[in-house]
């Protein structure tokens, strides 16, 4: 004859507890940083700049090989480390992947689709089959200028390769309530003496803007200041 286990009910009442416990830490661990995704995504347009630091002539390749400074800012308006890209021409063009969430989530103003996504993906000059490339945001990673400081963390990775999917995979978009979700890569002829600014709006899309450097700092070599 078998045996009855009798299993304390305090026992049971305190697994139990634990439970709830480890279940409402975690729901109150992902919303904290699902907000501060939010945050990051709600900024009117995530901008960066870009300028020529270097121009030299190859006589043995007769190319002119342009070296330009791309600095990027997170949503906070913060800049982030600078990255140098050289290319054998100065026709370069900015690739940003853009997700654009159907209307009905913009007017409610849905927490996560209430407003359009971008990334930043790469930096290319098409030359044929020589066509130069670097990458800004390796794919299924979280971009830089969205990224929480200081944070590693399965649920916002995991988050964010969501979005590569949605950005990369229109069957899967268009199940999620993706309007349109496409690759954007504007491009100008990259000039010294020049900063250009790319800005992304969440009610259009990536353009490249120009200006004339500051009469100020022409001529000069600006020392890096000191952290």
């Amino acid at each position: 004859m078998k045996r009855l286990i009798h299993i304390p009910v305090g026992l049971i009442v305190l697994v139990a507890l634990v439970a709830v416990f480890i279940a409402i830490a975690n729901y109150i661990h992902e919303k904290t940083i699902f907000n501060q995704i939010i945050a990051r995504l709600k900024a009117d347009s995530r901008t960066a700049e870009v300028m020529v630091t270097k121009v030299e002539y190859d006589q043995a390749l007769n190319k002119n090989f342009t070296t330009i400074k791309f600095l990027e800012y997170d949503s906070n308006g913060k800049p982030l480390d600078p990255k140098y890209f050289t290319f054998s021409g100065n026709i370069i063009q900015f690739q940003a992947l853009v997700i654009r969430f159907n209307d009905d989530f913009v007017e409610r103003g849905d927490k996560l689709r209430g407003k359009s996504a971008y990334i930043f993906w790469k930096v290319f000059m098409l030359n044929g089959p020589s066509t130069e490339e670097f990458i800004i945001t390796p794919l299924n990673s979280v971009p830089t200028g969205y990224k929480i400081p200081g944070m590693k963390d399965y649920f916002e990775r995991n988050l964010w390769r969501s979005f590569w999917r949605y950005a990369l995979d229109r069957k899967h978009a268009g199940q999620h309530g993706i309007k349109n979700a496409q690759i954007e890569a504007p491009g100008t002829a990259f000039v010294p003496g020049t900063i250009y600014t790319l800005k992304i709006e969440h009610n259009g899309g990536l353009r490249i803007d120009a200006a004339p450097l500051p009469e100020i700092v022409k001529g000069e070599k600006v020392p890096a200041a000191k952290p």
